[in-house]
């Protein structure tokens, strides 16, 4: 019984939480107006030597060896590559 007092709030969050979330959704979608960074069409995008991982060259995490330019999906790419370099 108790177990019940607990939870029922609980799951009644939950669904409401879920309801709220799609609703907002629907409405952003409906407007054309997404919070998210959307990269323009034709971004000419750059691939991560580690892992082949096609990024964005604004999200990239860059490197520059001399003249070379090495762009990187994430950090950790980037130190395996550090690492196996050096």
């Amino acid at each position: 019984m108790m177990l019940r007092v607990f939870l029922l709030p609980l799951l009644y969050f939950l669904i409401a939480r879920a309801v709220w979330r799609l609703a907002a959704g629907i409405v952003e979608g409906a407007t054309g107006r997404f919070s998210a960074t959307v990269p323009q069409r034709g971004v000419q995008m750059v691939r991560d030597p580690m892992c082949g991982t096609y990024v964005v060259p604004d999200r990239a995490v860059t490197i520059s060896q001399g003249a070379i330019e090495l762009s990187f999906c994430s950090t950790g790419c980037r130190d395996k590559y550090r690492a196996r370099t050096r």
